[in-house]
């Protein structure tokens, strides 16, 4: 296939060919490329559309592929619940046809996958410190979002070119973005209190774009080691943000009367990702430094 050993070092001038223009993590993406002077175009075929795929590809001419986009379902994954179909046209038919065309072409695919398919266990014990690994099955397939994203991963295995990223309610430093987990949780009526692993996007998505220029492969838990919780990010956004914020807390069988599919809670172990990345943050560092220090609005 001409795929350079997982690990090397690419010599060639960069071009990468981003899927999600519209996405989160599309759009931060592509202002990192710029940042970073990364030559970069945005895909304009459709996932399960083979076809436009190989066209993108054959008049970019990338030397790496990142898949951003997907369904998450709006305004929460409950939507995934009553759209089945084209929950799998994205997030099954249209990732496993965009891996399979990049194979067919000789290209790593960089795929934002997701980390919600494992929930604490009796091996993994919330505040056991006791995280999921790469290789771990996951456990989790209690919502149709969660369930189409592990099959699709355990699919994603055999393909030696793929390299899927992990990530966990997602966090940035736009307090303003509607997707960002710290606007959603300030935002609810009331919320759960469990510690969870979790990704600082302003800190891993250019890991995630080194991850590419080493063509590294193979699954990654891509969060920030440790865990927080509801909780200590609130307590956090009271001192940095809002001294005035309050919050009320319930139980997840409370929670289960509000939401259609129950949600994922777990820690992964990012063992491998601070290996490779021995600047890694732990998640409250990241926290403190890459979302609520440069927005504090507090007294310092």
């Amino acid at each position: 296939m001409g795929f350079p050993a997982n690990g090397s070092a690419e010599t060639k001038p960069l071009k990468f060919l981003i899927y999600g223009r519209t996405g989160w993590i599309g759009g931060l993406l592509g202002k990192l490329c710029e940042a970073q002077g990364i030559n970069y175009t945005y895909g304009s075929g459709r996932l399960e559309s083979r076809e436009s795929l190989e066209s993108d590809i054959a008049s970019v001419n990338p030397t790496h592929v990142f898949n951003a986009a997907g369904v998450t379902g709006r305004p929460n994954v409950d939507w995934c619940e009553s759209h089945k179909v084209e929950t799998i046209r994205t997030n099954v038919v249209g990732t496993l046809t965009l891996a399979d065309v990049c194979r067919e072409k000789g290209l790593i695919l960089i795929n934002y996958a997701t980390g919600c398919i494992f929930e604490y266990d009796a091996a993994h014990l919330l505040g056991s410190g006791v995280g999921f690994k790469e290789e771990d099955t996951p456990n989790f397939i209690g919502s149709f979002y969660s369930k189409t994203k592990a099959m699709v991963e355990d699919l994603l295995k055999n393909y030696e070119n793929v390299c899927t990223l992990r990530v966990r309610m997602p966090i940035s430093s736009d307090l303003a973005n509607p997707r960002n987990f710290i606007t959603k949780i300030t935002r609810y009526e009331k919320v759960v209190n469990i510690p969870n692993s979790m990704t600082i996007l302003d800190e891993l998505l250019p890991i995630s774009i080194e991850m590419a220029k080493r063509d590294l492969t193979g699954i990654w838990n891509f969060t920030n080691p440790g865990v927080v919780s509801h909780n200590e990010i609130l307590e956090m956004y009271k001192e940095y943000i809002d001294p005035k914020f309050t919050w009320k807390n319930f139980t997840l069988d409370e929670q289960a009367k509000v939401i259609v599919a129950p949600r994922s809670n777990n820690e992964l172990d990012a063992t491998k990702l601070k290996n490779e990345f021995p600047e890694l943050l732990s998640i409250k560092e990241s926290l403190l430094k890459y979302v609520f220090k440069p927005n504090q609005k507090t007294a310092a």
